[in-house]
């Protein structure tokens, strides 16, 4: 069979003998093994890059309300609103279908504040896993509310938002879209970010949409709690959970307790001695005196009784 290809090969006219070079190496069997591959090159400058997650199963656990009790009555707000939950998940609190409080279940429990509508008040929970998948709603419970002191100020102030937990890498800065309703302008508004940071203060002249923004410096998950008053003193209370992408350096607080975050920083304790020594040779004189000056006031104290008596 080769002696025929090579002749063929030879019958080929002079001109062209690339072209019976590439009929050679067709006609030739090679294996992949053979081929040398050619090397991925590294990712290049401005090049882009795919991360992806394994996907789960959302929870099938619910959170479910211990306190209050159902048909409980209130005239002041916020409340507390307790119960149990499945660690490592986000409990959000929902009050007539409108999220009002989000906390991270570390410790299978939860307790987080939140501020009442006037009249009825249909409170129940939802989990969420790190994909943002939801558990089926926990049980509801009813509550009421009605403080006649604020009837002349108007509808009391909400303060709510779509999102109950955010997200943004340390340096970045992380905004947030609250909804404001109710109440009377101007509005006066305190953020504290839960990592040790002093509360922002802002202002807002009516009603809407609040966008609020921070920059973490450390990765790690916080508990932020926003609180607006209006022009009459009338108030609302909102608490939520950020993140701050990345290996968390310390514990943070909100990650099951719900406030600020809390880095453990070792410290040294220096005792020193000098004031020690100086006070314990300072000890006897002073003991001293205090004796004597106490003596010589007895003394005073008997002459005086003496002559009284010499008197009579």
């Amino acid at each position: 069979m080769w002696a025929n290809r090579l002749v063929k090969i030879k019958n080929l006219r002079n001109g062209a003998p690339l072209a019976a070079l590439i009929v050679l190496m067709l006609l030739v069997p090679t294996s992949a093994s053979a081929i040398t591959q050619l090397p991925t090159p590294p990712p290049s400058a401005g090049s882009y890059g795919i991360e992806a997650e394994k996907p789960q199963p959302p929870p099938t656990t619910t959170a479910t309300i211990s306190t209050p009790n159902s048909g409980a009555s209130y005239t002041t707000s916020p409340v507390t609103i307790s119960g149990l939950c499945t660690t490592g998940l986000l409990v959000q609190v929902y009050d007539n279908g409108v999220l009002v409080g989000a906390i991270n279940c570390t410790t299978g429990s939860f307790s987080i504040q939140v501020t009442l509508f006037t009249g009825q008040n249909d409170i129940d929970t939802i989990q969420y896993d790190d994909l943002n998948q939801a558990s089926p709603t926990g049980n509801s419970i009813t509550l009421s509310y009605n403080n006649s002191s604020f009837s002349a100020f108007g509808p009391l102030i909400t303060l709510t938002s779509n999102y109950g937990r955010r997200a943004a890498d340390p340096g970045d800065t992380l905004t947030w879209p609250l909804l404001l309703s109710g109440g009377t302008g101007p509005y006066a508004f305190s953020v504290d970010w839960g990592d040790g940071s002093s509360p922002e203060l802002s202002s807002q002249s009516q009603a809407g949409t609040v966008n609020i923004s921070h920059v973490y410096n450390q990765s790690g998950i916080y508990h932020v709690t926003v609180k607006v008053a209006d022009v009459n003193g009338v108030t609302a209370f909102l608490q939520l959970v950020a993140v701050a992408n990345g290996q968390p350096s310390g514990t943070g607080a909100g990650s099951g307790s719900s406030s600020s975050k809390s880095n453990t920083t070792p410290t040294a304790t220096n005792v020193i001695w000098w004031p020690a020594s100086i006070c314990v040779v300072l000890l006897i004189p002073t003991y001293w005196l205090g004796r004597r000056s106490e003596l010589v006031s007895l003394h005073r104290k008997l002459e005086r009784d003496m002559a009284k008596y010499k008197e009579l």
